[in-house]
C-alpha cells in the first residue's frame, strides 16, 4: 500500500482533490499502513509547511451561559447541575485581562493568540471589548497575529473586528450538514457557513474545523473536510471529542489514537495548503503518539483550551525540539525551540473554570 499512499500525496501536492473513495481509504487504513500514511501526509506538509509548528493559545474571555444547545460543550446554559449551567459562568473579561493574556502567549513563543467567547454572537459591549484589547495588543505587545471566535457574525460586526486590527475569525463547521442536526439545534450548519463568509468578506482570514468523536461516521468526516475545502478556508483545526460531564455526549467513547492520526491524514489530503492544526483532545487522544501529529499537521494549540487543560508551553517546545521540527513565530520566521528559553516558560497550565457540583 505504501506506493499507493505515495501516489495520493503527490496528487494532493499536484492540487487534485482526492475522491471520496481515496479519503476512505485513508480512513480505512490498519495498524500496518499506519507509518506509511503518516509519511505520505508528511510528504505534503513539507511540501507546504517544511517542518514548521506554529504554537497558538487560546482565551477564554467570556465563559459559561451560552444560549446555544452544543451537545458536547460544557458552556451551554442548557446543560444543567443543580446550580445551573455545568460551569460558573463570568462575563467577558476586561480589555486589561486581554492583553495580559496576549503577554502571555507571546511569552510562549506563540505566532497567534484567540479570544473566544461563549455566546450566540457579540453583544455591542462584547464587540467593543474584544476591538480595544486588539488595538491596545498590537500597540503593546508586538508581534503576535489575532484571532477572535465569538459566534455567529454579521457583515458589519465582522467588518469591525477587521478595523480593529483582528487578522482572523474562528467558527467552526463541527460536523457534516447532514448529522448537524444532532449535535445542535438552536442554529444551523448554514448559519456558521454565512459567518465565515462574512468573516472572509471583511479580509479576515477564516478558521474553521471540526470535532471528530461525534457520532458521525466516515461519510461525515469526508463531507466535512469537501465542505471546508468548497468554503476555501485559510486554516482548519482538527478537534477530538473529549467528553465532558453532564453534558449530552458525555458518555461518548473517545476518539483512539490511531483514528484520530488516519483523520487529520485525511484532513491534510484534502487541504494540502491549509494551515492544519490538531486542537481539542490531542493531549487525551493522542498520548504517548502526539508527536505523530505533526507529521500531518503544522500548527497546534499550546497551554490548554477553553473548559480543558492541556500540554504547556514547555512540554510543546520539547516535544517540537524532539521530534526534529522547528517553531514557526510571525511573518513566517522561524527557530528552534532553545533550552534556555524553555526553562522559563510556565511549568503548569493556566487554572481551568470551576465545575458547579
Amino acid at each position: 500500500m505504501t506506493s499507493s499512499w505515495s501516489a495520493l500525496a503527490e496528487r494532493s501536492i499536484a492540487g487534485e482533490v482526492p475522491s471520496r473513495e481515496a479519503c476512505h481509504r485513508v480512513l480505512a487504513a490498519g495498524p500496518d499502513d499506519l507509518l506509511a500514511l503518516l509519511d505520505a501526509a508528511f510528504t505534503v506538509r513539507r511540501h507546504h509547511w517544511g517542518r514548521r509548528v506554529s504554537l497558538h493559545v487560546l482565551e477564554n474571555a467570556k465563559l459559561g451561559a451560552c444560549p446555544e444547545d452544543c451537545g458536547f460543550c460544557s458552556q451551554s446554559s442548557h446543560h444543567e447541575s443543580p446550580g445551573g449551567g455545568l460551569l460558573s459562568s463570568r462575563p467577558i473579561s476586561t480589555v486589561d485581562d486581554l492583553v495580559a493574556g496576549a503577554r502571555r502567549a507571546h511569552a510562549t513563543r506563540a505566532k497567534r493568540y484567540c479570544m473566544v467567547t461563549a455566546t450566540r454572537g457579540p453583544s455591542a459591549r462584547d464587540l467593543d471589548v474584544i476591538c480595544e484589547a486588539a488595538r491596545r495588543i498590537h500597540a503593546e505587545v508586538g508581534d503576535l497575529e489575532l484571532c477572535a471566535s465569538l459566534g455567529l457574525l454579521t457583515e458589519a460586526k465582522a467588518q469591525k473586528l477587521r478595523a480593529a486590527g483582528v487578522d482572523r475569525f474562528n467558527h467552526n463547521l463541527e460536523t457534516s450538514e447532514r448529522h448537524y442536526g444532532k449535535v445542535v439545534t438552536t442554529h444551523t450548519w448554514r448559519d456558521r457557513v454565512e459567518t465565515v463568509q462574512h468573516a472572509r468578506n471583511a479580509g479576515m482570514e477564516t478558521c474553521c474545523g471540526g470535532i471528530v468523536g461525534l457520532g458521525e461516521d466516515r461519510e461525515d468526516l469526508i463531507d466535512l473536510a469537501l465542505a471546508l475545502r468548497d468554503l476555501d478556508v485559510d486554516s482548519v483545526p482538527v478537534n477530538f471529542l473529549d467528553p465532558r460531564p453532564g453534558t449530552p455526549m458525555e458518555g461518548y467513547p473517545r476518539v483512539t489514537a490511531h483514528d484520530a492520526l488516519v483523520a487529520l491524514c485525511m484532513f491534510r489530503f484534502v487541504h494540502p495548503r491549509t494551515d492544519l492544526r490538531v486542537a481539542g483532545g490531542r493531549e487525551v487522544t493522542l498520548r504517548a503518539l502526539q508527536a505523530f501529529a505533526l507529521y500531518p499537521a503544522n500548527s497546534i494549540f499550546t497551554q490548554g483550551y477553553l473548559t480543558t487543560g492541556g500540554a504547556t508551553a514547555r512540554d510543546d517546545h520539547q516535544m517540537i525540539r524532539d521530534a526534529g521540527f522547528e517553531l514557526e513565530l510571525v511573518n513566517g520566521e522561524t527557530a528552534a525551540p532553545d533550552p534556555e528559553a524553555m526553562a522559563a516558560l510556565p511549568r503548569q497550565p493556566r487554572m481551568l473554570p470551576t465545575v458547579r457540583s
